[in-house]
């Protein structure tokens, strides 16, 4: 016998663990299971993912620990609320793509309801009050300050070198030479990807062409309304014509399959849909609408239910929150398998990345405008600083509820007085 046939092996064979599966549960108490998640939906996007990891991967193990980072790897590539997203990939882990379904609209009601019960007792009761109105002038401030480190944050995770940087600023001059967002978000990838891909020459040439042809429309234009943001007074707004449900239906579809890097990046293409072009909403009203989203239990994004019941009632609502929510429904519905291969190739990672930075150039453009609009006086201002600072200097799962609540109590304690 030879001895290669009888010295036993340096190492042994290790067999991988194999992956875990989640239980086989009935299609209500998958519901159930997700509506108590929707519930408990406090925080933002990223107490809202610890919570589902805690739950499902930690105590449940439905799947490994690195299988849920993949898998939350491409939904932060791809547009929509990941948290949301997570949901419909799990309900469709454990019973099929009615599982998908019945996860997503179960984590979706709690915030849709809620948001739908104060759309109506907002346009119902309306800000007669002198106190209403300046608690809704105080926590406009806050709001802004919101966006504020949304912008930051997002910047940070997206701009990560000068070719991003210098894309998200030609982007938000486009926004302000009134260039459509579609040709803006085309030429970012492109510019990007380009000038990663070893042609430096032409990513220079296309973005120098940009910049002559932007720097024409803004002398031509002067600062318009994209950044300028104009004030729509409520008898403005009420005078222009109401949107049909297709035209809802579009917007919300158009701008949930733009929304990279969270869902405050929503924000530029509903403002430019409700306020600028549409008007059937003031800059005021929108961000009221973002107060409102933030103290609810649910993804940011439910403030396009408010934004759709201003624009048809509870129809409108119920179009524009379905048509924004359909692309986070059938990303993975229908493509989880197939982005998850697609986004791993460079050239579509670098062409994402591209459009993601030109995003964050809109957003602050948009910002800019809903500033102006919000901070209004010493008040406003105070509340606007104060509001900051506290956000970038804690990370409280309750942190964005409170920073709202407490804007509401000084807007109402300086009326007071």
């Amino acid at each position: 016998m030879s001895s290669h046939e009888t010295a036993p092996s340096a190492e042994p064979i290790r067999e991988e663990a194999p992956e875990p599966q989640p239980p086989h549960e009935s299609y209500g108490r998958l519901f159930l299971r997700f509506l108590h998640f929707g519930a408990l939906a406090w925080g933002g996007p990223v107490a809202q993912i610890a919570m589902l990891k805690a739950e499902l991967v930690e105590r449940e193990r439905w799947v490994s620990p690195a299988r849920f980072n993949r898998v939350l790897a491409v939904y932060q590539v791809l547009p929509g609320p990941e948290a949301h997203e997570l949901c419909v990939y799990f309900g469709m882990l454990a019973r099929g793509r009615l599982g998908g379904l019945l996860a997503g609209l179960g984590f979706m009601l709690p915030g849709f309801v809620l948001m739908l019960a104060l759309s109506w007792a907002y346009l119902r009761y309306g800000l007669t009050s002198p106190n209403l109105v300046a608690v809704f002038g105080a926590v406009q401030a806050a709001v802004g300050a919101l966006i504020v480190r949304a912008v930051v944050r997002i910047g940070g995770h997206a701009l990560a070198n000068r070719w991003l940087w210098g894309v998200a600023v030609g982007a938000a001059f486009a926004q302000a030479a009134g260039v459509h967002f579609a040709f803006t978000l085309v030429a970012a990838g492109l510019v990007y990807l380009l000038a990663r891909q070893g042609g430096r020459v032409p990513a220079l040439i296309l973005a120098g062409s940009c910049v002559v042809v932007l720097g024409v429309l803004l002398v031509r234009q002067g600062l318009p309304s994209e950044v300028a943001a104009p004030v729509v007074s409520g008898m403005e707004a009420a005078a222009h014509e109401r949107p049909s449900l297709l035209m809802l239906a579009w917007s919300g579809l158009r701008s949930g399959l733009l929304t990279f890097g969270g869902a405050y990046t929503v924000i530029p293409f509903l403002q430019r849909d409700a306020v600028v072009l549409g008007g059937w909403m003031t800059n005021a009203q929108f961000l009221d609408g973002l107060a409102l989203s933030g103290i609810l239990p649910a993804p940011l994004i439910i403030f396009s239910t408010f934004v759709g019941y201003l624009g048809g009632g509870l129809a409108g609502a119920l179009v524009l929150t379905a048509a924004i929510f359909a692309p986070a429904f059938a990303f993975t519905l229908l493509g989880h398998d197939f982005f998850e291969r697609v986004l791993h190739q460079p050239r579509i990672r670098l062409f994402l990345d591209g459009v993601t930075a030109g995003v964050v150039g809109l957003i602050a453009a948009t910002t800019v405008g809903l500033l102006r609009i919000s901070l209004t006086g010493p008040v406003t201002l105070g509340v606007f600083a104060l509001a900051l600072a506290a956000l970038f200097r804690w990370k409280a799962k309750l942190l964005i509820p409170l920073v709202i609540a407490g804007a509401a109590l000084v807007g109402l304690l300086f009326q007071a007085r």
